[in-house]
């Protein structure tokens, strides 16, 4: 229970990545509000994990207006008493080559990906800092701030934003004593992954020659790091990104695939 007595907001929590920190972090002791556009599944979800002793709440936000998270701040407030935690989540892919790509879909994902995650960050920032809170925000970022997919432009280009967001937010805030770092997942089993790189036999496979381990990621593993974060182990970390990738990033060559 190593979060015993925090309380954190985690965005994109509906599902994916979002539902596996949400669930490891009340299992480690926090109070979590969830925060969803999709409010059906949210609830749903929510209603799972309250059955299972957890305390969670849901409250649906659209993390790319400043009105709704100004409401769920207050709303944590309101619920729980606190919030020292924050796991900025919410994001979206879309699949284009750099010359078919249109200016709408371009800023409609570095809107969901990037600015929510400023929107956000200050936010909750300005309530920490107004309540003298010691807190954590963790920015879910990507491989692709480092890697490229040509047909996922505003994608790349938004997880290289984080990075740079997430060492900016961390300098700023380091003499409130608040700390901000990133998670980098590479290839992890969501509906996300399955959706937009691991569409047919070919693509699956070109993923997993590029993948040391030789296997996808879970969303616990992802997880599991968000909630060393958030915790004291992690007390004298800031500005980092953690890439968990399967060894992706150190490699310069594929991976042969057996048989």
């Amino acid at each position: 229970m190593k979060l015993e007595n925090s309380v954190a907001i985690i965005t994109g929590a509906a599902q994916g990545l979002g539902l596996a920190c949400a669930e490891r972090l009340a299992a480690e002791g926090a109070k979590v509000m969830l925060a969803d556009i999709n409010a059906k599944t949210g609830e749903s979800e929510t209603a799972k994990l309250k059955a299972r002793g957890f305390e969670v709440a849901f409250q649906r936000a659209d993390a790319t207006q400043r009105k709704d998270i100004d409401a769920l701040v207050k709303e944590t407030e309101a619920t729980f008493g606190g919030l020292n935690i924050l796991v900025s989540n919410a994001g979206i892919t879309h699949k284009a080559s750099f010359l078919d790509l249109k200016e709408d879909d371009f800023d409609r994902v570095i809107r969901t990906n990037l600015k929510s995650m400023f929107l956000t960050g200050q936010a909750v920032a300005r309530h920490m800092v107004d309540n003298e809170t010691h807190g954590t925000i963790i920015n879910m970022s990507s491989v692709n701030a480092v890697l490229a997919i040509p047909d996922q432009v505003p994608y790349a280009v938004s997880k290289g934003g984080v990075k740079q967001l997430t060492a900016v937010m961390a300098i700023g805030l380091a003499q409130y004593n608040i700390r901000v770092n990133a998670v980098g997942p590479g290839t992890i089993l969501t509906e996300l992954a399955r959706n937009s790189v691991l569409t047919d036999e070919r693509s699956r496979n070109a993923v997993l020659s590029r993948t040391p381990l030789g296997r996808y990621g879970n969303p616990e593993e992802i997880a599991g790091v968000v909630a060393f974060l958030a915790g004291n182990d992690s007390s004298y970390m800031t500005g980092q990104t953690i890439y968990v990738d399967g060894g992706r990033l150190p490699l310069n060559y594929t991976v042969p695939l057996s048989d």
